[in-house]
């Protein structure tokens, strides 16, 4: 149970001096609580003797009083103390893991979901706060109240009366033994039934328009509310155990009073004890109720946080699998790529997904890639970033291995569109800015005209201040694409990879983006995947990907005469277009 405490050794060594003064300060209110009885047993003693006086009523209260005050300080210190170092601990720990969440590869993200992570950055680490505080607390409060408690009772009490009356005790030792076994089992199971259903709430939330869409409305919230019997459940069968505590407690508290009562009246008809020591002594047996039930409590919070720790260090423990070299290089013109890669297959998966990709892209080139839905696109641009290293064969920047390029180096100059585009929430001017927050209103201005979205943020009632919403839940998705356009281009990447980025807007958008890419100059080398080949036809090479292979590979009219699948997909757009612009002149013509 206390494994816990050797866990956060770390953090006690380095907050030793505050948590010394803390545990000073309630042994100190612990040794004045003692006090407290043995002043009020005199004054019974002196009233049963009929020798009470307004003098030494007086006294008695003023010394009271004194106590009272002092006891208030001290709480009050050790209160403060305690629990600025339990919300330091927590705060630590939450940068630790949101450090560790920005140096995690995309196989990591792969394996956790993104409500057991929330799971971990708040219900566990909350369960920690709880030791580092009110754990120290019950800790060091109801030892040092046991102790300074038994002893007054065997020294100024009677020893006797303490040893007869104290024998249930040991009863508790075994009883806590027993239960924190079953403790630390079901809080285990308390904790993964929590991240589940915190699980279920983030998709939920961040899929919302989806279920309204399809009507799942009723069956997610029946989803729901199986996950949240599971957590439930799980903390019944917790406090199933924690409650057995309190019957042992009182059991072992009604036969100490008992015992008390039996052999006390015994004492004081021998003239062993007074009455005034028998009712300082049922005092001292109040002080140790409450050590007896912190028992239970301490349990309940040392077992969470066993478990609790547990949890995130295990989380900590994992290693990135892409990481950036100790001595990265960090000055490359990135001019030139050369990718030969020979093999490359996703960890777990039993078939490659990549297989004999090799060519050269040189400074001012444009590179098409195009292919049926799961050729391998999209994994191949994982692998130029480097979210994955190539399982056989190798990527290089300028002659140099990609594995031996500093990782934010090679971020920070070579922008990346994704399929999906994230905009956080906040404005599109910030959104535009975010990898420069320094670009003037002028500049942001700049990209999104380059992107040709100016005009429509323009529209907007709060035009460059309006929000985004929540991953950009107020705009379209042509405009979300365009706004993440912008933001990659502002941070004048070299290399500019496209994964399908403009699939949400039409042909005609598209067109004037990529001639106002070629007027500005702004990109050394581009590659692009598309599934509309009219967006590459003026590209330097072209590669068909077929299952993870080169199927064909040419500029445009090399292509179309070789009547491949590249050609047969060109004609089939061409004639969806004719089709669609005579739609267009037909209707006008109405």
């Amino acid at each position: 149970m206390f494994a816990i405490f050797k866990k956060l050794g770390w953090f006690f060594k380095l907050r030793w001096k505050t948590y010394s003064l803390a545990i000073g300060g309630l042994i100190a209110c612990s040794i004045l609580s003692a006090i407290i009885p043995l002043l009020i047993g005199q004054v019974v003693d002196l009233m049963a003797q009929g020798n009470i006086t307004w003098p030494s009523l007086r006294k008695y209260t003023l010394i009271l009083l004194i106590i009272g005050i002092v006891m208030y300080g001290l709480r009050y210190m050790w209160r403060t103390t305690l629990f600025s170092n339990s919300t330091l601990l927590e705060s630590m720990m939450r940068n630790r893991l949101f450090d560790h969440f920005t140096k995690m590869d995309q196989q990591f993200y792969n394996e956790y979901r993104t409500g057991d992570l929330m799971a971990h950055a708040t219900n566990d680490l909350a369960a920690l706060r709880f030791v580092a505080g009110g754990g120290i607390l019950t800790l060091t409060d109801s030892i040092s109240i046991t102790l300074v408690t038994l002893l007054s009772m065997f020294v100024l009490i009677d020893w006797k009366l303490t040893l007869f009356t104290i024998i249930p005790f040991p009863l508790l030792v075994f009883v806590a033994r027993y239960l924190g076994k079953w403790m630390n089992k079901y809080f285990r199971k308390s904790l993964t039934a929590f991240s589940s259903m915190n699980d279920r709430v983030q998709e939920s939330v961040a899929g919302m328009q989806v279920i309204k869409a399809f009507g799942e409305e009723e069956d997610d919230y029946e989803d729901f509310v199986s996950e949240t019997d599971n957590v439930v459940e799980a903390n019944r069968q917790v406090n199933l155990v924690n409650s057995a505590y309190s019957p042992i407690i009182e059991t072992i508290t009604g036969l100490t009073y008992v015992l008390t009562i039996f052999f006390g009246t015994y004492y004081i008809s021998q003239g062993r004890i007074t009455i005034g020591n028998l009712v300082a002594y049922f005092s001292y047996l109040g002080n140790l109720t409450w050590p007896l039930l912190a028992a239970g409590r301490l349990m309940n919070t040392m077992e969470r946080g066993n478990v609790a720790y547990d949890r995130i260090d295990t989380m900590l423990s994992h290693t990135a699998t892409v990481q950036s070299p100790e001595s990265g290089i960090d000055s490359l013109p990135f001019n030139h790529i050369e990718v030969g890669i020979d093999s490359f297959t996703y960890p777990g998966a039993s078939s490659p997904a990549l297989q004999d990709i090799h060519f050269e892209a040189n400074e001012g080139e444009t590179i098409g890639i195009v292919g049926k839905t799961g050729s391998g696109k999209t994994t191949l641009f994982n692998l130029l970033l480097r979210h994955y290293d190539v399982t056989e064969g190798t990527i290089k920047y300028d002659g140099v291995e990609i594995d031996q390029i500093d990782l934010d180096y090679l971020h920070e100059h070579v922008g990346y569109i994704p399929q999906t585009n994230l905009l956080f929430s906040t404005t599109i001017r910030d959104n535009v800015r975010f990898g420069r927050p320094e670009l003037t209103a002028e500049e942001v201005e700049r990209y999104t005209q380059l992107s040709d979205i100016h005009e429509d943020i323009l529209e907007f009632t709060e035009g460059y201040d309006t929000e985004a919403g929540e991953r950009g839940v107020s705009l379209s998705g042509g405009q979300k694409q365009r706004i993440s356009i912008a933001r990659t281009m502002a941070v004048q990447p070299d290399i500019l990879f496209m994964d399908d980025a403009m699939s949400a807007v039409d042909a005609k958008t598209e067109n004037t983006i990529l001639e106002n890419f070629k007027i500005q100059n702004q990109i050394g080398i581009t590659i692009i995947a598309t599934h509309r080949i009219s967006s590459i036809i003026h590209a330097d090479k072209i590669f068909v990907l077929e299952d993870g292979k080169i199927a064909e590979a040419g500029n445009h009219e090399e292509l179309v005469n070789a009547g491949k699948w590249y050609a047969n997909m060109y004609h089939q757009q061409q004639l969806e277009q004719k089709i669609t612009e005579g739609g267009d002149e037909f209707e006008s013509a109405k």
